[in-house]
């Protein structure tokens, strides 16, 4: 999806001199440069380069944001804060919390493939331009933004020689200009014997012309070496495009070039190569063997085929290896995806890409609190971009315009059974069997990945696809319900606790209606927790113990535990730390001694730690259950959880006498709560009490002046580390 800027660059990059000179001039002029050209023309690699070529201008760094895998415009603003390392943890818009961090920034933000989102490409690079007068925008696209304040960079082919014959005997590559080093160098990879020699070198030439010196044909072509001598290949090509264009290959304009190429490759292709392509085109971004060969074989017994398939695609260089994983570059994969919709493959391939998706969130929300919740998660993490593609493909309309268009979301009903009552909710629409099938699946992915979305603090796109499913099931249903409650659960996490208990009471309400046990009993679970940040702790107290009893009957121990963890708070906040401590002791028992969960134990630390703070003599339990809690949220990177643990360890030298320190750690703790995008202890009045009298106290003990420098060498200090590691998971703090 994303990434940091990959700092050593290209190693094997060929020309391009004059078009970087002018990049770097046209970046020292401008906010917004967009680098344009037909696909395959190396835009891409133009941009890596210049940006490491700049990066020393940019004190906060270089960043690229992957956007070839992004479908959904809406999702522009969420995917490029999960780059930066930024949680969704508060209720505004994603959009409005990037441009708030990116404020103070100076950094040069990468857009990469921007030609199939320009509208939302033009908005956040406007408000980027209006809000963060330190941060450069450098897009990649096919065409420009269109938009103020826009500088675009033309990309061309790569020269080659007018002639076929160099004028001097002793001529080397590097005088047959950059099109033919490019070639040299992908074709002695390809086939390490080869060498352009005066016998060859004329053929080359034809060859890179032949392919308008576009980069991404001219790597296609030198990789048929392995196959083809190049007189062979030469002669197949010149073949190609005369039956292509009536005789004038001349003629061709470059974006056809390219496209023939392709379709050249694509022929010297096995019938088993060319149904993988195609089968492929489903993948957002990379993808393992293991997935390839359940997605894109239809039957068991074809994926020995697929593993055969997939090595003679890695040979003609059509799918890169990276590692464990695979990846087609966009354009290639564009190809695959008009091939397989022409196959009439397109439902079942899909189709088999959801379910592979449903089935790995299904298993870690129902093994969620299992010792191998890291792993299932850290796995989740690395496919992201294929979660994206199943929700979308899942969730995407019917194939009935009309009535697709004809959904709309009826009135939730208020309260819920115990609080208040009533449900109601109509469907203004018919749709196909199929599509209720697939938004189903949809409806199971987005909800089975309640914990995902909350380990990963993506708390906001978890709402985007639950508020889809909700588009979806608009009459009352368990789709419907569960939808409810889990958005509900969500927006309690990011502060949106109004929206957050109405969703939890109409879900809830709804779930009861039609019987669905499992859904109600979580809904009340969920409610208990907004009902506890709202500060109603005797109305918590009570929905306690039905969740309890519903959870139980249900044998839903996974929502136990959650709900132990969220009692534990409920008498920490409502100044009854012993009851507290008591129940987190309770809920580290139910995990056990050997257990490996990660989420729910770090909570119970962090809760019990910060109710130990409460009582007075048990100053040495406090800090053991903090340092606890700290050390799984950040191998977690769960970067509020860090906070709440390093904000209480200040408030615990300050209490035994250590004010410099947590004037340190309180500072620390603040670079957190800014890179959370959260309000301190999500505005609990209980919570910002204990820290304004810590930092009262330290300021009073060492001094205004000294209070200030410690403060800040903390904040500073997190805040780089944040930076150096961001969205690249565990935190990796050296806390004294």
């Amino acid at each position: 999806m994303a990434r940091r800027f990959p700092q050593d660059g290209y190693t094997d990059f060929v020309g391009r001199k004059d078009e970087l000179t002018g990049i770097a001039a046209t970046l020292a002029e401008s906010r917004l440069v967009t680098i344009v050209g037909p696909g395959g023309v190396g835009k891409t690699r133009v941009a890596l380069v210049a940006a490491g070529q700049a990066a020393d201008h940019y004190p906060d760094g270089p960043w690229i944001v992957e956007l070839s895998g992004l479908r959904d415009p809406a999702l522009l603003p969420n995917t490029v804060a999960s780059v930066l390392g930024l949680p969704e943890q508060d209720a505004r818009s994603a959009l409005d919390a990037l441009l708030e961090y990116l404020r103070d920034r100076r950094l040069l933000l990468i857009l990469n493939t921007c030609e199939h989102l320009l509208d939302a490409c033009a908005t956040l690079a406007q408000g980027v331009l209006r809000d963060a007068p330190g941060v450069t925008v450098l897009a990649t696209s096919r065409q420009p933004l269109d938009m103020p304040g826009e500088h675009t960079f033309p990309i061309g082919p790569l020269p080659v020689p007018e002639s076929d014959c160099l004028p001097l005997a002793g001529a080397s590559v590097a005088d047959g200009g950059d099109a033919v080093e490019l070639f040299a160098l992908r074709a002695a990879t390809a086939v390490p014997d080869f060498a352009i020699t005066p016998d060859n070198m004329a053929d080359v030439i034809r060859l890179c012309r032949r392919l308008d010196g576009i980069p991404l044909a001219i790597e296609l072509a030198a990789v048929q070496l392995r196959a083809l001598p190049l007189g062979e290949l030469l002669d197949r090509l010149n073949h190609r495009f005369t039956v292509l264009t009536g005789g004038r290959p001349g003629a061709l304009p470059r974006h056809q070039t390219l496209r023939t190429a392709i379709e050249w490759s694509h022929e010297l292709c096995s019938v088993a190569e060319r149904r993988l392509w195609a089968r492929l085109s489903v993948f957002a971004g990379a993808f393992t063997l293991d997935a390839a060969q359940e997605v894109c074989a239809e039957v068991s017994l074809e994926r020995p085929d697929v593993l055969d398939a997939l090595v003679g695609l890695v040979d003609k260089s059509v799918v890169l290896r990276e590692g464990e994983q695979f990846r087609m570059l966009d354009t290639l994969r564009e190809f695959g995806a008009e091939q397989l919709a022409a196959s009439g493959e397109l439902a079942s391939c899909r189709a088999r890409h959801i379910a592979r998706y449903v089935a790995m969130a299904r298993y870690f929300g129902v093994h969620f609190a299992d010792n191998d919740q890291m792993d299932r998660y850290h796995e989740l993490r690395q496919v992201h971009s294929n979660l994206r593609a199943a929700l979308e493909y899942a969730l995407e309309s019917d194939e009935d315009p009309a009535s697709a268009a004809s959904l709309s979301a009826s009135p939730e009903p208020d309260g819920m059974p115990g609080l208040a009552a009533g449900a109601s909710g109509s469907s203004g629409s018919v749709v196909t069997a199929v599509a209720q099938e697939r938004w189903g699946a949809g409806a199971e992915l987005a909800c089975s990945l309640y914990g995902y979305w909350q380990i990963s603090g993506l708390l906001g796109e978890g709402g985007y696809w639950l508020t889809k499913v909700l588009d979806r099931f608009p009459a009352p249903g368990p789709e419907r319900a569960r939808a409810l409650v889990n958005r509900g659960f969500l927006r309690s996490f990011q502060g949106d606790l109004g929206n957050a208990l109405t969703d939890c009471e109409a879900g809830t309400a709804m779930a009861r209606t039609i019987g669905d046990d499992g859904t109600t009993a979580r809904g009340y679970q969920h409610a208990q927790l907004t009902l506890t940040y709202l500060g109603r702790h005797d109305e918590a107290l009570k929905v306690t113990e039905e969740a309890r009893a519903r959870l139980r009957a249900c044998g839903d121990q996974i929502g136990e535990l959650m709900l132990v963890a969220q009692l534990g708070h409920l008498h920490q906040l409502a100044g009854r730390p012993a009851e507290s401590v008591a129940v987190c002791a309770e809920g580290l028992a139910m995990l056990g001694p050997d257990s490996r969960e990660q989420w729910l134990q770090t909570y119970l630390y962090n809760i019990s730690g910060i109710a130990l703070f409460q009582m007075p003599g048990r100053e040495a339990d406090c800090e053991l259950m903090l340092r606890k809690g700290l050390a799984g949220k950040q191998e977690l990177g769960d970067i509020i959880g860090t906070a709440y643990a390093i904000d209480g360890l200040g408030w615990l030298a300050q209490k035994t006498g250590s004010p410099s320190r947590a004037a340190w750690l309180m500072g620390a703790a603040e670079a957190l709560w800014e890179r959370g995008r959260s309000v301190r202890f999500s505005g609990t009045a209980v919570m910002e009490e204990f820290h304004q009298q810590a930092v009262a106290g330290a300021a009073a003990a060492i001094g205004a002046p000294a209070y200030a420098a410690e403060y800040s060498a903390g904040e500073v200090y997190v805040r780089e580390l944040l930076d150096a590691g961001a969205g690249e998971g565990a935190l990796r703090l050296d806390i004294p």
